[in-house]
This record gives structure tokens, C-alpha cells and sequence, in this order.
């Protein structure tokens, strides 16, 4: 009981419905994760650190150090005197590491046509209940005689939308921008 008064107190009321929701949905994404493979989750880890400042301040240093020793401004012999070992380096470190992010970036696309094959699976279903929901409506409003049960409007949104009838109108719109 204490639990539940903390939460509430400390974070806004939401439907149990949405609640759950999100529960569900973050269980979802935690299923996921568990199923990466390993050379997926080798590749997240690389892809993070790239992607951090360390990467990068490490980088400063490391190719910094290079070349003030090579210029042989620290007394040492230089190494790399025309910079081809280093040129080498970063070269066969950007093959590798654009790798990894594009391996990333492919499973990211998947997650996201996922869900949004889930968010327009759950966006016809809304729109097929509101329709139904506004023929009911208007039957009732009808009934009830009124006035606006008879606005043409109403007409056309108590019909059905049929997603392949707007991927195609969205096909056409786009072949005739395009001439």
C-alpha cells in the first residue's frame, strides 16, 4: 500500500490500460535484448564506445602523440616519418567501424519496421472502431432526430478506409509530383 502511495505521489495518475502498456512494451524490448546475438551485441558495444567522447579523446591523444613524435618534436626517432603507417591505421579503423555501425543501423531498421508495422497495425484498428463508432452515433443521432445526424461529412467518415486504397492514392499523388 506504502508503494503504491509513494507512486502516485510522486508521478502522475495514467490508466491502468496505459500502465500496462508499457510494461508490456518494455518487456517486449528486454525480450529482444536477450535474443541479440553475440556478434550483435560485440558490434552495439564497439558502435557505443565509437560513439562516445572517451573514442574520441582517445583518438586526440593516441594520433596526437603520433605526430609530435614523428614531426620529432619530442627528441625520439621518428617512426612514421611520411605518416603512411598512421594513414593506414585510420584507414583499416574507419572500414571496421563503419561495419559495426551499419551492422547497428540494419538491426535499429528492423526494430523500427517493427513497430511501425505495430503502430499502423493499431492505427487501422482505431480508425475501423471510430468508424463503426460513428455509425452508431449517427444511427442513434438519427433516431434522436438530429440535426447533424444528416451532415454530409458524417457520411464519408462512417466509411471503411481501406489501407491499400490509401497506399495506392499515396502512389499515384507521388507519381504525378514527380512528372
Amino acid at each position: 500500500m506504502a508503494n503504491s502511495v509513494e507512486q502516485s505521489s510522486s508521478q502522475p495518475h495514467m490508466a491502468e490500460i496505459v500502465e500496462r502498456n508499457i510494461a508490456s512494451l518494455l518487456e517486449q524490448r528486454k525480450q529482444e535484448e536477450r535474443k541479440k546475438s553475440t556478434q550483435d551485441n560485440i558490434a552495439d558495444v564497439i558502435t557505443g564506445f565509437a560513439g562516445s567522447m572517451a573514442f574520441v579523446y582517445i583518438h586526440l591523444c593516441l594520433f596526437g602523440i603520433w605526430i609530435i613524435w614523428n614531426l620529432g618534436l619530442l627528441g625520439l626517432p621518428p617512426f612514421d616519418e611520411s605518416f603512411v603507417v598512421l594513414a593506414m591505421f585510420a584507414s583499416v579503423e574507419a572500414i571496421f567501424l563503419s561495419t559495426f555501425v551499419l551492422i547497428s543501423q540494419n538491426r535499429a531498421n528492423l526494430q523500427a519496421d517493427k513497430r511501425a508495422d505495430l503502430h499502423l497495425q493499431v492505427g487501422l484498428l482505431s480508425e475501423h472502431e471510430v468508424t463503426h463508432l460513428i455509425t452508431l452515433v449517427r444511427a442513434i443521432a438519427k433516431k434522436m432526430e438530429i440535426e447533424d445526424a444528416y451532415h454530409p461529412e458524417l457520411e464519408e467518415l462512417a466509411q471503411d478506409i481501406r489501407p491499400e486504397n490509401v497506399m495506392a492514392t499515396m502512389d499515384q499523388k507521388n507519381k504525378d509530383q514527380v512528372k
